[in-house]
C-alpha cells in the first residue's frame, strides 16, 4: 500500500438556489471546524437537494483533489469557484490523492469513522451551474477528474488534526481512472465490463450500468445529466 496519510479540508453546504431556472443545489461547500460527526450518510450538517441522484449511503461523502484545480485554472481560467476548495461540491479535499492512486474498495480511516471508496462521480449538469459554462460537467467527466464517493463503514468522529489513513486495499487492480476509463471511453470493453460487474466493493448501482451494457450492447444517454432535462432529445 503506498497511499500516504492526507490531512483534510472538510466542507459542508446547504441546499441552496443555484443558476437563474430555480435549480436548487447543496454543490456549495465551505470548510467547517471540527469535530465533525459521520454517519451513514454522510457528514453532520450537510445536505444534498436531490436525493435521487445525490447522498444516500453509497454516496455518503465526496472526495476531490485539491491538486486539480491548478490544472482546471489552466484550462478554463481563474473562475471563481476554483478560488477555494469546494468548487465541485466536496467534503474533503486533499493533496497527493487522486484517481490514479485511489483505488475501489480502499478502507479509510478517519478519527473513529471507517469509510470505503463506493464508487467514482457521474458529473451533471449543476457543475455546469456553478462554474456558469455549459459543458463543464461534460468536460469533467471527459477529464477523469471526477472525485469519488465513500461509503461508511463505521460511524464515527474526526476531529481538526486526524489524518485520512489508508488501512485496507481489497482491489489493488482497480484504481478509480480504470473504472472512469470503462464508463466514458472504453464503453464497449465487455472483458472489463464484466470484471467491473462482478466487483462486491463496487457501489450497485454502478454494478447493475456495468451489468446493463453487457446485456444490451449498449452505452445510456448522458445528455439528461450532463447537460439537464432540456437536452434530452
Amino acid at each position: 500500500m503506498t497511499l500516504a496519510p492526507a490531512h483534510p479540508l472538510v466542507l459542508i453546504g446547504p441546499i441552496a438556489p443555484l443558476g437563474k431556472a430555480g435549480q436548487t443545489s447543496a454543490i456549495v461547500k465551505a470548510s467547517t471546524p471540527g469535530p465533525w460527526r459521520i454517519g451513514k450518510t454522510g457528514l453532520e450538517g450537510d445536505a444534498q437537494a436531490d436525493l435521487k441522484h445525490h447522498g444516500g449511503p453509497e454516496k455518503a461523502l465526496h472526495h476531490y483533489a485539491f491538486d486539480h484545480y491548478a490544472t482546471w485554472r489552466a484550462e478554463i481560467g481563474d473562475a471563481a469557484p476554483l478560488a477555494a476548495p469546494g468548487a465541485f461540491g466536496e467534503n474533503l479535499s486533499t493533496s497527493g490523492w487522486t484517481e490514479e492512486t485511489v483505488r475501489l474498495g480502499d478502507v479509510i480511516r478517519f478519527g473513529s469513522a471507517l469509510l470505503q471508496v463506493s464508487q467514482g462521480r457521474q458529473p451533471c449538469f449543476k457543475l455546469s451551474l456553478r462554474f456558469g459554462l455549459r459543458d463543464m460537467a461534460a468536460r469533467v467527466q471527459r477529464s477523469g477528474r471526477t472525485g469519488w464517493y465513500y461509503r461508511v463503514l463505521q460511524e464515527g468522529v474526526a476531529q481538526l488534526g486526524d489524518a485520512l489513513a489508508l488501512i485496507e486495499r481489497p482491489c489493488p487492480d482497480w484504481p478509480l481512472a480504470r473504472l472512469s476509463t470503462l464508463l466514458y471511453r472504453d464503453t464497449r470493453d465487455r472483458a472489463g465490463l464484466a470484471a467491473m460487474a462482478a466487483l462486491p466493493q463496487l457501489a450497485e448501482g454502478w454494478r447493475a450500468l456495468a451489468q446493463r451494457r453487457l446485456d444490451t450492447g449498449k452505452t445510456e444517454n448522458w445528455s439528461a445529466r450532463l447537460y439537464g432535462r432540456q437536452r434530452q432529445s
